[in-house]
């Protein structure tokens, strides 16, 4: 019988994944709840693991909805299209500051809102600017691939921008502002050699002087966007002073939530009244009643970590775990370096196979019952998260933005095959992660 549940748990995550990878235009919620549900009726995860879960969860799926609430929101009041307009405006003709500027705008996003969020977002709004220009196939390429990059290695420096970090937070019982003071700088640091090593890689396709703009084209927007509310627009002249109160208004809840982490208030209650709050605002400026976010937004996500977790913690339950404490715990437990080295690279490697959202749990998982010294934890955790956000991205297969990305742009008739994608990333991805690594273990050991 104890073979058996090992067998069907085993089975269920290999299937679980696979599918995900063959289907990824497949909401992947469906797949995880079929798989977890194998899971508990293996018996390798109990009623009780089923309330541990749920709590361990529960903040970090708040906080990211939340997020996605403010992101329907800022589409609402059309927010993303300008924002489209300005990176046009403010490139001037140059494509060279065209990926510069883009780039920028993919990071800001993810920081803003949460790495999915922003390949949602971005992705559709390049495709469209990038499309009004007439740009052949192989030139949208270098803008469309490094704000992707870009935009899911970006939710490395603060953890409130992925939900499996928030979620792995949990478990390590690390706070927010714990994460960010020891990530921030490693973690930018290695973001800003990731956007110079792509620049380095495309200098040579990237145009000069950008062609016109086609006008009519903007109308493609209309149908292509996922988030698009269809709300009247605000007045030109009023359009800028407005987008720049509502970024300040979003900077300023963002900025709460480290501050409600410090003070131990919760994150995710701080996240949901900051949403509320931009929700009132529509309503009074837009006269568009909140209800329409019980349709709008993306509840599957909730389901998607919740299974997947059950599924992680069956595998846990049956030893998996237990067998990477064997392996790992006298290499991490060395030094500092050799802890953010090792677990970084395993973390990388763990996400290109088999997707980083369950990698960085069971890395997680794994870590917190070594029974390591507070600091060494901390380092191989970051570590871990380093792993999941940038070395998963070596493949497109590892992560579920990179996913989400390769639909947006089939849907936007723009091919990019493995080759091209992985001629990039084999080259910027091993350098920043290794690079990001080392500097993180001496930050830390600098400053804490």
């Amino acid at each position: 019988m104890h073979d058996l549940m090992i067998v069907i748990t085993i089975l269920s995550f290999l299937c679980t994944i696979f599918f995900i990878f063959w289907r990824p235009h497949v909401n992947e919620a469906i797949p995880a709840t079929i798989g977890a549900i194998f899971v508990l009726l293996s018996g390798s995860v109990s009623i009780a693991d089923l309330g541990m879960i749920t709590e361990t969860i529960g903040g970090a799926a708040v906080t990211i909805m939340a997020t996605i609430v403010m992101a329907i929101v800022l589409e609402s009041f059309g927010f993303f299209h300008w924002a489209a307009e300005q990176l046009l405006k403010k490139s001037k003709g140059s494509g060279i500051r065209l990926f510069w500027y883009t780039n920028l705008f993919c990071f800001l996003m993810t920081l803003f809102v949460n790495n999915d969020g922003s390949i949602l977002i971005t992705t559709p709004i390049l495709l469209m600017l990038l499309g009004s220009m007439g740009f052949k196939n192989h030139q949208k390429i270098p803008y469309l691939l490094s704000g992707a990059l870009i935009a899911t290695a970006s939710s490395a420096p603060i953890g409130v921008s992925n939900i499996v970090n928030l979620i792995a937070l949990k478990i390590v019982e690390m706070d927010l502002y714990m994460h960010t003071a020891m990530m921030f700088v490693p973690a930018s640091l290695g973001l800003l050699l990731l956007v110079c090593l792509l620049f380095a890689s495309f200098y040579r396709v990237l145009p000069r002087k950008l062609p016109a703009s086609q006008p009519g084209y903007w109308g493609y927007y209309n149908g292509s966007h996922p988030l698009k509310e269809g709300a009247p627009p605000i007045a030109p002249e009023q359009q800028t002073k407005f987008m720049r109160n509502i970024l300040i208004f979003v900077f300023g809840v963002r900025v709460s939530l480290f501050v409600a982490s410090y003070i131990h208030f919760p994150v995710s209650a701080t996240a949901v009244i900051g949403s509320v709050l931009l929700l009132a605002w529509r309503w009074f400026y837009l006269k568009i009643s909140p209800a329409d976010m019980l349709k709008k937004t993306p509840w599957f996500i909730l389901v998607f970590a919740f299974s997947m977790y059950v599924i992680i913690y069956g595998l846990h339950n049956i030893g998996l775990t237990a067998m990477l404490i064997q392996y790992l715990q006298p290499l991490v437990s060395d030094n500092l370096v050799h802890a953010s080295v090792i677990m970084g690279l395993l973390l990388s490697v763990l996400s290109n196979i088999f997707n980083n959202h369950p990698a960085l749990m069971v890395g997680t998982l794994t870590l917190t019952n070594m029974g390591l010294d507070p600091l060494s934890l901390k380092i191989s955790y970051l570590a871990s998260v380093i792993g999941s956000d940038v070395g998963s991205l070596l493949l497109p297969i590892g992560t579920l933005a990179t996913l989400m990305w390769m639909h947006i742009l089939q849907k936007g008739k723009v091919k990019i095959t493995w080759s091209q994608y992985l001629k990039v990333t084999s080259f910027v991805i091993p350098i920043t992660v290794l690079f990001t690594l080392i500097v993180l273990a001496y930050w830390v050991y600098w400053i804490f």
